[in-house]
């Protein structure tokens, strides 16, 4: 059988227009964008991909970008912004103090996460040049108090709100500004602190045990069930929410070792699946019972504002103004990376209630210095002037922009769907793959992936899978699985909750069905010899923090038996959508010569 497979895309898309149209029935979503800019890709050799990785280690992060076909690495920072916000850009004032891009993302924040559909959109002044001084005295030097953006005076005097330049930054101020105060309000040595979390991803959990965090994750049970393929897009489970029992049984016995509960949504511990708002009222019970200030981790806060209102009972005729306003106001605070759900390529907040339960629980350490106070003096010094945080005007306006396009339901309908698309593609042609799929990112199942190959863990076959796939097809993807979390270094009872996942992290507005079709059709090749995909040892920076940044590999290949080698079937199934579009032979390969002589005539 002929082996199939579509040519790489020629191009990203860096910038589009948005275009709002009402869904048809019974057919796809509509388009909810144009583009309007492309940039060409630069066409590479395997040949070329593997000197380069050889240079640097087989670290699929190190791997130059520029040649790189279609990156699915992150979707942190890598999104095609709008023509609106591209505008904006051009409105960005760098001036030190105050610019007016501080006070446009201060009021896009009380928009999108306090006001719900009653916005004052207040960027749309500074955009045309109307502002003048009566608006900055009554608009941007307002008074507000009582929310999570102090104003005018307030801001001043009770700090409440941090501009950083990325989430993890926001990480870094508020765990360490809170080990901070329990050291000082304790003059006796106390047992480690404790975070109680849904799913800690990879910074924050780092930064949390810097900080000396001990951290707790009760993810509700079921994360990798099985999912009938019928159902997605009609039902969903919200596999992200926090398991309230193991949570609660935790709180009752080491109750008053908790510092803080954070619920990252959507989970991207867990494969980006969603929280209910359920899970979150109820975890806000528990909280309030406990008297334990409850924060996000709201990096994706929109896609999952989007699932609880496609799949959650009576949130249908919610819009997601008021779905996103409902869902802070159960919370005490919250960190967010705008590069994701900000539709930014740089950015990032903290923020917390005025006067709530974490400024009443953090009120000073020994100098009596409130917490505000405090991290703004950290955030002054890590990062920069308050009103800027070491991000340039120019990004403090797209990212305050961003806000209001990340949460139009007709992009969030696209954005799902096609992340929706990639996964049910790979599912229809027998590839592992977790459903439902979350909204940012498709995971393959790594250990259904070598099912039969007889592959250890130690061996981190999944690392060498992302190796063949950025060399042979210009591929990158990231193994979220036993070399990431570490396997190697954890207990017995700790590895038997690490997964096994490869993360393919879609970016925002950038790629089309032609990225996707093109990765499907290379996943298929790898899949069909997958009995030949080595595994890797570490060679550097096994113990580094975050080691999948930094660490340098070499290649472990694997002695395949003959028998096996015969017995591997590179019959590709076509889906369905190949039928419209031309396919191509594939000519991709690293070495045709040795590949035809392992597969023989199958390989055309």
């Amino acid at each position: 059988m002929q082996l199939l497979i579509l040519p790489p895309s020629s191009h990203d898309g860096l910038q589009v227009r948005s275009q709002i149209r009402s869904p048809l029935p019974v057919l796809p979503p509509p388009p909810s964008h144009n583009a309007v800019v492309v940039r060409s890709l630069l066409t590479t050799t395997s040949m070329e991909r593997e000197q380069i990785l050889r240079d640097i280690q087989y670290n699929v992060f190190a791997f130059p970008a520029a040649l790189i076909t279609c990156d699915f690495l992150t979707d942190s920072g890598t999104s095609a912004m709008t023509d609106i916000q591209w505008a904006a850009v051009m409105r960005g004032d760098e001036s030190y103090g105050r610019n007016s891009g501080y006070y446009c993302l201060l009021d896009a924040f009380r928009d999108i996460f306090e006001r719900g559909d009653t916005q004052e959109r207040i960027y749309r002044d500074v955009l045309a040049g109307t502002a003048d001084a009566d608006f900055y005295r009554k608009k941007c030097l307002k008074g507000y108090e009582g929310g999570f953006v102090n104003g005018g005076s307030v801001q001043l005097s009770r700090p409440n709100f941090f501009i950083v330049p990325q989430g993890r930054c926001a990480e870094s101020l508020l765990f360490s500004s809170m080990k901070e105060t329990l050291v000082g309000q304790s003059s006796e040595n106390v047992t480690q602190p404790v975070i109680i979390s849904n799913g800690f991803f990879d910074t924050t959990g780092a930064n949390a045990a810097v900080a000396g965090f001990e951290r707790q994750t009760f993810l509700q049970p079921g994360l990798s069930d099985p999912f009938p393929e019928e159902l997605i897009g009609k039902r969903n489970f919200f596999k992200g929410n926090l398991d309230i029992a193991a949570a609660e049984e935790f709180l009752r016995k080491h109750g008053d070792r908790v510092a803080l509960i954070l619920i990252t949504i959507t989970n991207n511990f867990a494969a980006g699946q969603p929280v209910s708002m359920a899970n979150i009222r109820q975890t806000a019970a528990i909280a309030k019972r406990y008297r334990i200030p409850l924060f996000f981790d709201a990096c994706r806060f929109a896609e999952n504002a989007k699932f609880i209102q496609d799949f959650e009972e009576g949130f249908s005729r919610s819009s997601i103004g008021q779905i996103v306003q409902e869902m802070f106001s159960y919370v005490d605070g919250f960190t967010i990376s705008l590069k994701k759900d900000g539709l930014a390529n740089m950015g990032g907040a903290l923020c917390f209630r005025d006067q709530g339960l974490f400024t009443q629980k953090f009120s000073g350490h020994k100098d009596k210095i409130p917490i505000g106070e405090l991290i703004k003096e950290r955030q002054i010094l890590c990062y920069g002037n308050d009103s800027y945080g070491g991000m340039s005007g120019r990004d403090l306006m797209a990212a305050a922009v961003g806000l209001y396009e990340v949460t139009k339901e007709s992009y969030l309908r696209n954005r799902i769907s096609q992340v929706q698309s990639f996964a049910q593609k790979l599912h229809a042609n027998g590839i592992p793959v977790l459903l439902p799929p979350g909204g940012h990112a498709i995971y393959l199942d790594m250990d259904g992936f070598f099912d039969g190959c007889d592959r250890a863990p130690e061996e981190f076959a999944s690392v060498g899978f992302t190796i063949e796939l950025l060399r042979d097809y210009g591929i990158r993807a990231w193994e979220a699985g036993p070399f990431a979390w570490e396997w190697d270094k954890k207990t017995a009872a700790e590895r038997k909750n690490i997964p096994n996942l490869v993360r393919f992290a879609v970016p925002r507005n950038t790629m089309t069905d032609h990225h996707i079709n093109y990765t499907v059709a290379a996943i298929l090749q790898l899949h069909a010899k997958r009995h030949t995909i080595p595994g890797v040892k570490i060679i550097r920076g096994a113990e580094s923090r975050l080691r999948h940044f930094q660490s340098g590999f070499a290649l472990v290949p694997l002695e395949v038996k003959q028998e096996v080698k015969q017995n591997v079937n590179l019959e590709v199934k076509q889906i369905g959508l190949y039928n419209k579009v031309e396919v191509f032979t594939a000519r991709i390969v690293r070495n045709q010569s040795s590949l035809e002589a392992l597969f023989g005539a199958r390989l055309k």
